[in-house]
């Protein structure tokens, strides 16, 4: 009986190169790659108006905000993700065009097939980043938030924001109200 011929990792070089040529985007996670679904359009409506509250608040500053064409790498985990929104104030990153790597806040605006991963599995992996302070979780079944804050000791500290409440974040100063939000998006 022969052996399974050895299958050479897919490195993030690879990936980089191989996904410049795809139509659609895909997440490398420790070597393997992952096709991404298309979004409904309140997810796509959350993200811009969480996007432009953030694009206006930071304007003039070094801060930069981007949506979810912009890739992100997790060094420690050898990964790269495309986060619904995410917000550098790194001069690094200002320097690099096609990926960031010193994110200061990541929005994840969760759906039904992803909303166990982005609590889970990519939150693990996002907490690998030195420079997040904080993650949101957006709820649009709910209409609400979580923020997790990264405190001085490291460990990560859930803000529950309900149904009609202004979310705080901290990392940015800014409070954005619910209104602002969910604006345009409509009950499901």
């Amino acid at each position: 009986m022969g052996q399974a011929a050895h299958q050479p990792a897919f490195t993030g070089i690879d990936y980089l190169a191989w996904e410049a040529g795809q139509a659609e985007r895909h997440e490398f996670i420790e070597g393997e790659v992952f096709a991404m679904a298309g979004a409904e359009d309140r997810h796509i409506t959350v993200s811009g108006n969480a996007y432009i509250a953030l694009r206006h608040h930071l304007a003039g500053s070094p801060c930069r905000t981007y949506m979810a064409d912009m890739r992100l790498l997790v060094a420690a985990s050898n990964s790269y993700f495309y986060p619904d929104v995410l917000v550098t104030c790194s001069a690094r990153d200002a320097a690099s065009p096609l990926v960031k790597s010193e994110p200061k806040l990541i929005i994840e605006v969760l759906s039904k097939s992803t909303a166990a991963y982005d609590r889970g599995g990519k939150f693990s992996h996002y907490r690998q980043l030195p420079s997040l302070e904080e993650y949101m979780l957006v709820d649009l079944d709910q209409r609400s938030a979580d923020v997790f804050d990264k405190r001085e000791d490291g460990l990560w500290l859930l803000h529950p924001f309900a149904k009609g409440e202004t979310v705080t974040l901290a990392s940015v100063g800014l409070s954005i109200g619910a209104a602002q939000l969910f604006a345009e998006v409509p009950d499901e």
